[in-house]
């Protein structure tokens, strides 16, 4: 963070960071080019609702992704990853703004309508304007955005996925929804019944579709590769297993194990089912990859 600069900070948990929080990025953005100071991005490093319930909250977004999705859309923007513990849970509201006025030297705010913070979520956006008046800042309360009058929002977009709903989840978004993981080693049944799979292990919190079949783009470095993917228990092979996220890559044999990849659902395909027999299952994998390979000749 520039010491010379005062900040203009977007705040928010920005799990995803979707349409709506692009447009609060946006302003902020706009706000430090305007005024001559530094944009920024105050986020935390878990969600805040879990740490204060106790119950699991299923993320869009890990801390790096947010921070990488961040520079990719505002390249000068600085991410600010602070460690939401239990002192951070229990600060007065007040005292959180002044702590992003003298410890991240913040001379503007940009919050969203529904905005809370502070202990026990005392802290409203209406008492953050005034506050950061009485500090000398400046604050902008930016409105909800909305796409055919459905408010954009992380909770909306994890209802999405749970239904299977990974293109209408991309729009909300501004993208593909994505996980990143590194590829390990499976069982190698894919390769028997003909269809390779790279096996991504997500992480713990990480919010994934319904489970099923889906187009995909599988990203390895520099290169990209239309794929299919598996989400779920694979039921025909084998019983109790956990949820998996195997990808096989469209016309391709490659070794990746190990590597880290990203795979950006694109449309569903079909619910996961169990077969009568690894045959019917092979049969269905193929025809899955028909699918995807229609997909990819339509919309490429």
């Amino acid at each position: 963070m520039e010491e010379s600069k005062r900040n203009v900070i977007a705040l928010g948990f920005f799990d995803g960071v979707h349409l709506g929080h692009q447009a609060l990025l946006r302003r902020a953005a706009e706000r430090a080019e305007a005024l001559g100071m530094a944009p920024a991005m105050f986020t935390f490093d878990r969600s805040p609702r879990e740490f204060v319930t106790g119950r699991p909250v299923p993320l869009l977004t890990t801390a790096e992704e947010r921070r990488e999705k961040v520079r990719t859309l505002f390249p000068d923007m600085e991410v600010i990853v602070a460690p939401f513990d239990r002192e951070m849970m229990t600060m007065p509201w007040v005292d959180f703004v002044l702590l992003l006025a003298r410890e991240y030297r913040a001379g503007w705010l940009v919050a969203g309508h529904d905005y809370r913070f502070g202990h026990k979520n005392a802290g409203t956006p209406a008492l953050l304007m005034k506050k950061a008046a009485q500090l000398g800042m400046g604050c902008d309360i930016i409105p909800a955005v909305t796409l055919d009058g459905i408010t954009v929002s992380s909770t909306y977009i994890r209802s999405l996925l749970e239904r299977g709903d990974v293109e209408e989840a991309a729009r909300f978004l501004g993208g593909p929804f994505a996980l990143t993981g590194r590829v390990r080693h499976g069982r190698g049944l894919g390769s028997r019944l003909g269809a390779p799979t790279l096996n991504v292990i997500p992480q713990p919190e990480q919010a994934l579709p319904a489970n099923g079949v889906y187009v995909t783009r599988v990203l390895s470095g520099e290169r990209t590769y239309g794929a299919v993917t598996n989400v779920g228990v694979r039921p025909t092979v084998e019983e109790g297993g956990g949820i998996t996220v195997e990808s096989h890559l469209l016309d391709q044999d490659l070794q990746l194990y190990g590597s880290l990849c990203r795979v950006e659902f694109l449309a569903h395909i079909r619910p996961e089912r169990r077969f009568e027999d690894l045959e019917a299952l092979r049969r269905q994998i193929a025809a899955d990859a028909d699918a995807a390979r229609r997909y990819f000749r339509e919309h490429v």
